[in-house]
């Protein structure tokens, strides 16, 4: 059966983009049809992550219009066969998108796909509620700071006001803080906002070459954690990737001092 997942936040710049777009990948690559979808009008970047941003011909606007049949919008990716990218409208005024319209076009998307990635703007403000009402259910991105989380657990209740299941990716989590007491664990952060965590991201500086529009090394630690994330959202397991590991021992405690020195 197909799914529209959102990926959304309580603030930018946690990587909810660049997650999407990997999260996206790696159900490609498991041999899942994968449809993104940028709802983040007039700030829209997936079309620049991907690498596609001078191939667009059509965008979500022109669909909504009927200018153009869905199919005709859709970019597949570079990178990755069976990921395909509608790209959202580079003009917030000429765009005339409301909930009932994307609804219709992830409905349309399921159809031939079996994941929907609805990438949302950050924050609460009406594309949120726009992007939200046309899935079936959420993920929030955050770091493990604190201002995040907090506009993260708010984000999570207003999920659930829509009858939404709310999962919680932890990003960019460095394992050397956790092993030194200067971040909030997982399970403290579950704990404290009572969502369930479908997935951690450690800091890794392979997954800044997906934010400029490269691939992501399938060596790194980045990798192996967004694979696993995939494989959570695919089987409905709940396997965490541990970003202390390479922390740990004799050569990880080396990697600990060096890091801090950085």
């Amino acid at each position: 059966m197909s799914k529209a997942i959102v990926f959304t936040s309580g603030k930018g710049g946690v990587g909810k983009s660049t997650l999407t777009l990997s999260v996206g990948r790696a159900l490609a690559e498991i041999g899942c049809r994968v449809a993104l979808m940028d709802t983040d009008i007039g700030l829209n970047n997936l079309d620049v992550l991907m690498g596609v941003e001078r191939n667009i011909i059509y965008d979500l606007t022109d669909v909504i219009e009927n200018r153009c049949r869905l199919s005709q919008a859709l970019i597949e990716d570079r990178q990755c066969m069976g990921l395909f990218l509608l790209p959202s409208a580079h003009s917030y005024e000429q765009c005339h998108a409301d909930g009932q319209s994307l609804k219709e076009i992830v409905t349309r998307l399921k159809a031939s796909h079996d994941y929907v990635l609805i990438d949302c703007p950050a924050g609460i403000e009406f594309g949120f509620h726009r992007a939200v009402a046309a899935a079936d259910e959420a993920i929030v991105v955050t770091s493990a700071h604190l201002s995040a989380l907090k506009d993260a657990s708010k984000v999570a209740a207003l999920i659930r006001s829509y009858k939404l299941d709310a999962h919680l990716v932890i990003n960019r989590l460095r394992g050397d803080m956790l092993l030194s007491g200067e971040a909030l664990t997982v399970e403290e952060i579950r704990d404290t906002m009572n969502v369930d965590i479908i997935g951690v991201i450690p800091e890794d500086d392979y997954i800044n070459l997906v934010s400029s529009g490269g691939s992501l090394s399938k060596r790194s630690d980045g990798h192996n954690a967004i694979r696993m994330l995939a494989n959570n959202i695919y089987n409905s397991t709940d396997e965490i990737y541990d970003a202390t590991k390479k922390y740990r021992g004799f050569l990880g405690g080396i990697k600990r001092k060096l890091r801090g020195k950085v």
